[in-house]
């Protein structure tokens, strides 16, 4: 069963940085989240990113002068069909600092649960199984079992 087997139709959700970077660069850690990419752009489900992931993945590129690439990638993650960018407002901040409190949480990962939380997300979609067990959201990952 792959990770995106295991989301709803119609469900959102959050997508963390590793796994964006892993299918914008064909890497081949990439391979459990290609259907989830896949599920997206046909429509089944949705992503949502937030500015510490679209700052994130665009670095790459600006650090090589790729401007262009930059540029794709913030189309890509902002303006394609299936996915959107949610900005971080004050009451996401507020959250996210409570969220760090309570699971001891980097700020960057304290605002994506944040974000999951507040926007209702099925899960969130990431590499590091860190995360796993620190808060109530349902992460899934390479070693998500299936």
């Amino acid at each position: 069963m792959s990770l995106a087997d295991q989301i709803p139709d119609d469900a959102t959700v959050l997508i963390d940085t590793n796994p964006v970077i892993y299918l914008f660069e064909n890497h081949p850690l990439a391979a459990p989240f290609e259907p989830i990419c896949a599920a997206i752009d046909a429509g089944r489900i949705k992503a949502l990113v937030t500015p510490v992931t679209l700052a994130e993945v665009v670095a790459g590129p600006l650090k090589a002068d790729k401007e262009a690439l930059a540029e794709r990638y913030r189309q890509a993650l902002c303006a394609s069909r299936g996915w959107s960018l949610r900005e971080i407002d004050a009451d996401i901040a507020v959250l996210a600092a409570r969220l760090r409190i309570h699971h001891r949480l980097r700020l960057p990962d304290a605002i994506q649960a944040a974000v999951a939380v507040r926007e209702g997300c099925y899960a969130l979609v990431r590499h590091d199984p860190d995360f796993r067990g620190r808060t109530d959201l349902l992460v899934l990952g390479p070693d998500t079992p299936a």
